[in-house]
């Protein structure tokens, strides 16, 4: 049985709770392998966000189709962009894949501690440019209500982002009330509950949840499937989070390290 192949197109968190790292874990959670194409380099812990480097878009290009070239690419995760030229990069890159690929685009703006992770004219380039050539899109509410422009909660955001080109939209519910997400796909608004752990720690968890609904897009799961499944993979990561690990919100652990840890070897 052939194992799919994911593609994670995201930044690199030194601190290994958030970006290619957690998409890593996460696709290995869920039983596809995982590829990375670096779009930026972070010097990061569980406190904040230090400095970034933006990698060249020549050499984001070249791991895609490195990568492509020789594995496959079954689905694909982007996460953090930056700049306009990696966006620019990105758009290339895709236009280079299997036009039935499916591609996950969570569209991270700000890390955990606060750290601006996108340039203010390149969020212009991610709506016009990207976001009407993904599968999913999975903003939380800030960021969607960033890119759609306007307020309101998740029914609401869901359909002026998909408004803006992506077939299927999940707002996450991390920041609502009820820990519910929101799958909109044009015609139909679907709820996907979930349960709040506040005692978890959730540094990383939307990386894990859009790594994990493109592992199961690429498993052959539909997409309101696949975001059921995704928010049970990110809600345990979070249930589970490694909260000792560092002195500000802890790493998901999407791979139960610390059962495993505490098992007898």
């Amino acid at each position: 049985m052939r194992i799919p192949a994911v593609l994670s197109i995201a930044g690199s968190d030194s601190g290994g709770g958030a970006g290619i790292q957690a998409d890593l874990k996460s696709f290995a959670a869920c039983g596809v392998h995982g590829m990375t194409a670096i779009t930026a380099l972070t010097a990061q812990n569980t406190v904040g966000v230090d400095a970034v480097a933006a990698v060249e878009p020549e050499m984001i290009l070249a791991q895609v189709r490195a990568v492509a070239r020789d594995i496959g690419v079954d689905a694909v995760k982007i996460g953090m962009l930056g700049t306009v030229a990696t966006i620019d990069a990105v758009v290339q890159a895709l236009d280079e894949l299997p036009a039935a690929t499916p591609i996950v685009l969570d569209p991270v703006m700000v890390s955990e501690s606060g750290a601006a992770l996108l340039q203010a004219d390149a969020r212009a380039a991610l709506i016009e440019r990207l976001l009407p050539r993904v599968t999913v899109t999975t903003p939380n509410v800030p960021e969607a209500r960033t890119i759609a422009g306007i307020e309101g909660d998740a029914p609401e955001l869901a359909r002026a982002v998909h408004a803006l080109g992506p077939r299927y939209v999940v707002v996450t519910g991390g920041h609502r009330e009820q820990a519910t997400d929101v799958l909109f796909d044009g015609t139909t608004t679907n709820e996907i509950p979930g349960e709040r752990f506040p005692d978890g720690a959730a540094h990383g968890s939307g990386c894990t949840h859009s790594s994990a609904l493109a592992a199961h897009l690429a498993l052959g799961f539909a997409p309101l499937e696949a975001a059921r499944a995704a928010k049970r993979v990110a809600a345990r990561a979070v249930r589970d989070g490694l909260r000792e690990i560092g002195r500000g919100p802890g790493p998901v652990d999407a791979l139960g390290i610390r059962a495993r840890s505490s098992a007898p070897h």
